[in-house]
């Protein structure tokens, strides 16, 4: 069968709910509707759920993921669900990791409202990213409110290998293994029947359909990794075994980013094919 696209993750928000879509079109910026708007603090830091765990609990819907006609919809548990309009004027200066500036326009005072009932702050704001900014060491990628590259890809492979790693070590400890999902590392693209794990941290690049991504660096994995999307709970994986299997240059690695060469469509079941 080879390698072939098991399934698409789209975030309409960054940092809430992950929506999985049967195809998606690849744009210059990445997944079309892809982490198009970000959640940012008074000072226009952006706010994830590294810092706000909650934001798990909000499932955002656009046009690509489907159930709603406005540009945005924001459900949560207990809300009444919201729907927004893309903002058509204003801009203001947006960060991410404190280094990266980009513009952005605010979504406005019944959102931020909305938001700041749900997660019991009121220093909060959404905003929407107008046009694609440039990013990367050579500033020639485009990117939304991703963390770096446009699009990342993970194997089922690597997270089988991952998965059985934590889960010797947890027995060892005396503990109970929880299995460890796909989702806790927001692919964009999820493939499955690489030939062994962690082989696309030396695909070149991937072509799906008529699809070209070229690969840029491997993913560094941060805090978020960490919390269950379910309950909210903290624990040390997947970071405590990456650390021992997979850390170098002072972090742990899994996934590659990628940036686009060629546009188009996607979809599960894309046969992918390396180099």
């Amino acid at each position: 069968m080879g390698v072939r696209v098991s399934a698409i993750g789209i975030h309409p928000v960054k940092s809430t709910q992950i929506r999985h879509v049967r195809r998606a079109e690849v744009t210059p910026a990445g997944l079309r509707g892809d982490r198009e708007w970000m959640v940012v603090d008074v000072s226009g830091e952006m706010i994830s759920a590294r810092q706000e765990p909650r934001l798990f609990t909000i499932r955002a819907s656009n046009a690509v993921t489907g159930g709603t006609d406005a540009d945005l919809r924001l459900d949560a548990p207990g809300r009444p669900p919201l729907e927004l309009s893309t903002p058509t004027s204003g801009e203001v200066d947006v960060r991410l990791f404190r280094s990266t500036h980009l513009r952005a326009r605010p979504a406005g005072d019944e959102a931020d409202g909305w938001l700041a009932q749900h997660l019991g702050r009121d220093d909060i704001r959404l905003v929407w990213c107008p046009t694609p900014q440039r990013r990367g060491a050579g500033q020639g990628d485009l990117a939304t409110f991703q963390d770096g590259s446009p699009v990342t890809l993970l194997s089922m492979e690597s997270v089988a290998q991952v998965d059985t790693w934590a889960t010797e070590a947890a027995r060892e400890r005396g503990e109970t293994p929880t299995p460890l999902v796909a989702d806790r590392f927001r692919p964009s693209i999820l493939v499955d029947g690489a030939p062994a794990p962690f082989a696309e941290d030396d695909w070149p690049r991937v072509r799906i359909g008529d699809v070209v991504l070229r690969t840029d660096s491997p993913v560094a994995r941060c805090a978020m990794t960490t919390i269950d999307p379910d309950d909210l709970a903290r624990g040390k994986e997947p970071l405590l075994t990456l650390a021992i299997h997979r850390r170098w240059d002072g972090a742990t690695w899994l996934a590659v980013n990628l940036v686009p060469e060629r546009v188009g469509t996607i979809e599960v079941g894309d046969e992918v094919v390396i180099g």
